[in-house]
């Protein structure tokens, strides 16, 4: 044994130092290894024609220990001896051992007596280590050997199989399906694996038990139920069982190769002598084929049209797709026999091949090399006049393509050309025209190079003696005849589409000058009819001589208007000379213009008629003004004097109401003699309104020589006449209060005087604050204070029942005779005290206002503070009194 196989040895013996611990905590392991250590034993022991029963007793002798160690490793070991003694067992175990030793094997704890004592872990061990030097050991997978190798081994075997995933030699074997896919990938028939459940482990591993036992001569070294019941199946039982199975594969292996080594040997003969025939008759069919061949290839007789070509070019792809083909691979299919042949005859020692006389590889390799020389040559020619007609062909499309494109383009184009569309188009159709005239010719000079181009082929054809150049130079020949007919009619179009587009400009230049020119003169003539049938409304001299003057500047322009009428008609009959002259056929009228001369012409006639009639309206209405003018003065001449005089009436009414100048009865008759001389100025007033209806007969509404209207005369007249009658009866009013009241002429002198101070705008009446001012002027104690406020609104409602806001004079003396009745001087209030006094001691008046408290006592008054230390009878409130009290003039009668 080699060091490599010894240290492999060591190696997997390293792990039995546990040996004794392994057993002792799981003794099922030790049943396994029992029953399948002893079955291993029996598969070789049987082969000397014996076995054993009792694995630790059967051994005890060592003479089956050296027989199963003779007959696993094929060597006679020492004579063994006979005796039945201790010492003999002992010295066969030794020589059983001391053998194992030779071999590598390192045993640990393993010694003579134990095995000759019946020890079952050391004879375990023992028999452990036999298996794994003889059964295992020398298993080699891919570099790697003895548990690898074989845990290798199997995991390559089972890949294929579903379900089975060998990592290791216990739990990875406890469901059988990797002992059954062992099984079933060296020998298929014997187990259906498709029907195998991997839930079902009791069933696969004793089926694959049974048919390692029965079909392939392994014992049954394990049980089902072991396997099944123990959480982790023992390894060495799992690896010894597992090695059988590697061992009986291979050995099948082995000598099967050696039956079919004896086979082959008599299949090389037979085989040779089959490659030897086939090869004659193959030679001999491959030339026959190359000399029948090699004179079509050679024959280059050209064809005259394509398809006779593609014809050929057809038959020698077929010749190339299918005919030779097959011979190229009969050729290198003759070389291989050839080669391998001789080939066999130098491996097996017996002479080499010789073919036939010209029959020789080299005789085919030159056949053949003839073959495709001429192939090649024959091939180049093809694609040559292949070419050469391919060009023709496409020469000859392209020429019909082009020419049919080109014929194409020009058909109507003729027709198109020689129409006349010009002679009735307007000039922006003319316009149009040009433009697409002017892209037809380009589109012409695109098509030149077509033209050029189809020349061009079709005298290639010519060159290259195209069989169809007749029908080709015909058609050629047409469309250049064509083309130039073409040039020429373009030209002859562009110079009467340019010819008539001149005179339309021409015209059109016209038709505008005509419209630029009528537009403004038929707006001038439209006007001029409009002002002169306009119906004026003048009210003054100064207006209508305005318009006759305008009447008058505009019959100053009628000459210089008629001129530019003839002007215009000029343009129009020139447009009608060209049209003549040239003969061209106007399609519509004026585009510029809807007015013709003929309307021209008619409101011309118009004017002219109309002008004498607005001479004799505006001479009417002169005269018209004329006589209204002479009513505004006569009307302005009297409206002028009675206006002021009617005002200063007014301000001397005024003055007399305001001024106290001698009694109201002097005054009255003074106002008097005013109405009797405004009454007799009325017919001066009813004179003026004679005038007024005229002048509204007339109607004129405004008088330039009078800021008077009538309407303000007789407001002023009435206003004059209301004024006379309302101061006639204030003074009467005055008069009949005055004697009524008994109110002195003195007094009502002041009381004017009064009114007037605070009347300071003269308007006859007093506002409220006004009069209030005049009542604290008179001695009225009328303050600001709620009291006096009162005060002033109980005199104001007396005064201003209306309210009106406004306090009258004649309000003013009725108030203020009331205030003073009776009490009009200092005797009499004296007398009217001894009369209210009588026999009395004295007499106590109070007035409702501060300060008014009097006493009458010893023939005399007194003002006095309070009267409450008097004890006097109280005369009642008195307003009149107290007001006459208050009088500051009275007073100082009463204090003196």
């Amino acid at each position: 044994m080699d060091h490599y196989d010894s240290q492999q040895t060591n190696d997997y013996m390293q792990p039995e130092e546990d040996w004794d611990r392994d057993l002792l905590l799981d003794p099922a392991w030790e049943k396994q290894q029992r029953k399948t250590f002893t079955a291993w034993c029996n598969s070789h022991l049987r082969k000397a024609g014996t076995q054993i029963e009792n694995i630790e007793e059967d051994f005890r002798d060592g003479l089956k220990l050296m027989l199963l160690l003779e007959v696993i490793s094929g060597e006679r070991l020492a004579k063994p001896e006979r005796g039945k003694m201790r010492v003999h067992k002992i010295s066969n175990v030794n020589k059983a051992l001391d053998f194992i030793a030779s071999k590598g094997v390192k045993l640990v704890s393993i010694g003579a007596e134990e095995i000759v004592d019946g020890n079952v872990k050391m004879t375990l061990g023992m028999i452990w280590t036999i298996i794994l030097r003889f059964a295992i050991q020398d298993i080699s997978v891919e570099e790697t050997s003895a548990k690898e190798g074989l845990l290798l081994w199997c995991q390559r075997k089972t890949a294929p199989y579903k379900n089975v995933n060998i990592q290791n030699f216990h739990i990875s074997w406890k469901d059988g399906l990797g002992f059954c896919a062992l099984i079933h990938r060296h020998r298929p028939e014997l187990i259906d694996y498709g029907k195998l459940r991997k839930d079902d482990p009791l069933t696969n591993l004793n089926t694959a038990f049974d048919v390692a036992e029965k079909y392939l001569d392994i014992p049954k070294m394990l049980d089902a139920e072991d396997i099944v019941g123990t959480a982790r199946p023992d390894e060495k039982a799992i690896m010894t069982y597992v090695s059988s199975f590697y061992h009986a594969f291979s050995g099948a292996q082995k000598a099967e190769t050696a039956a079919n080594r004896i086979c082959k040997v008599l299949a090389v003969n037979q085989e040779n002598e089959q490659l030897m025939e086939d090869y004659e008759k193959l030679a001999s069919d491959l030339l026959e084929w190359i000399r029948r061949t090699i004179p079509w290839l050679e024959n280059r007789a050209p064809e005259n049209t394509m398809h006779a070509m593609q014809q050929k070019l057809e038959d020698f792809r077929d010749y190339r797709r299918l005919h030779k083909p097959p011979k190229v691979q009969e050729k290198c299919q003759l070389e291989i026999n050839f080669n391998t042949l001789q080939t066999k005859l130098r491996l097996s020692n017996r002479p080499a091949f010789m073919p036939s006389e010209g029959r020789m590889v080299s005789d085919i390799n030159n056949a053949w090399g003839c073959l495709e020389q001429a192939e090649k040559g024959y091939e180049e020619w093809l694609l040559n006049e292949i070419r050469r007609l391919e060009r023709l062909d496409h020469l000859a499309e392209k020429f019909r393509q082009k020419a049919s494109i080109h014929e194409a383009w020009t058909d109507g184009k003729e027709a198109m050309l020689r129409q006349k569309d010009y002679e009735t188009a307007t000039l922006s159709e003319i316009k149009a025209l040009l433009k697409k005239h002017e892209a037809f010719e380009s589109d012409l000079a695109a098509h030149q190079d077509r033209v050029e181009q189809i020349a061009a082929i079709a005298q290639e054809l010519n060159e290259l003696d195209y069989y169809d150049s007749p029908s080709v130079n015909a058609r050629c020949q047409k469309i250049c005849d064509q083309w130039d007919n073409l040039g020429a009619l373009t030209q002859k179009r562009r110079e009467a589409l340019e010819r008539t587009e001149k005179l339309l400009e021409t015209i059109d230049q016209l038709y505008l000058e005509y419209a630029k020119r009528a537009a403004p003169f038929n707006n001038w003539m439209e006007g001029a009819m409009e002002d002169l049938q306009d119906t004026f409304i003048v009210h003054t001299i100064e207006e209508i001589q305005g318009l006759t003057t305008a009447h008058e500047q505009f019959k100053a322009t009628l000459p210089d208007a008629d001129k530019e009428r003839l002007a215009i008609l000029g343009i129009h009959n020139e447009v009608s000379k060209i049209v003549q002259t040239y003969h061209v056929n106007m399609a519509g009228t004026n585009p510029y213009t809807t007015i013709t001369p003929q309307e021209i012409n008619s409101k011309w006639d118009h004017v002219r008629q109309l002008v004498p009639r607005r001479d004799q309206a505006l001479t009417e209405e002169h005269a018209r003004q004329q006589h209204n003018e002479r009513l505004r003065k006569q009307f302005a001449a009297q409206a002028n004097v009675i206006g002021p005089w009617i005002q200063t009436k007014m301000e001397e009414i005024g003055r007399i109401s305001i001024e106290m100048h001698g009694t109201l009865e002097d005054q009255l008759s003074h106002l008097r003699q005013y109405e009797k001389s405004i009454v007799n100025y009325k017919p001066k007033i009813d004179q003026l309104e004679g005038d007024h209806q005229l002048i509204q007969e007339a109607l004129i509404f405004d008088n330039k020589h009078t800021n008077y209207t009538m309407e303000h005369i007789r407001v002023g007249w009435e206003q004059l006449l209301t004024t006379i009658a309302r101061t006639i009866n204030e003074v009467e009013n005055q008069i009949l209060t005055r004697d009524a009241k008994g109110i002195s002429q003195e007094q009502m002198n002041e009381f004017r005087a009064s009114f007037n101070h605070f009347d300071r705008d003269h308007s006859g009446t007093l506002g409220p604050e006004e009069f209030k001012a005049c009542l604290i002027s008179l001695g009225y104690d009328i303050g600001n204070d709620p009291q006096g406020e009162a005060e002033f609104a109980r005199i104001m409602s007396i005064v201003d029942p209306n309210r009106l806001g406004v306090v009258t004079f004649q309000a003013f003396i009725d108030f203020m005779s009331r205030e003073t009745a009776d009490t009009d001087t200092a005797d009499q209030v004296m007398a009217s005290f001894k009369i209210l006094a009588g026999d009395k001691v004295g007499l106590l008046w109070r007035g409702h206002r501060a300060g008014a408290t009097l006493i009458w006592r010893g023939g005399h008054l007194h003002p006095i503070a309070s009267s409450s230390r008097w004890g006097l009878p109280v005369l009642s409130t008195s307003t009149h009194f107290c007001n006459a009290w208050a009088s500051a003039k009275v007073l100082g009668h009463i204090l003196a």
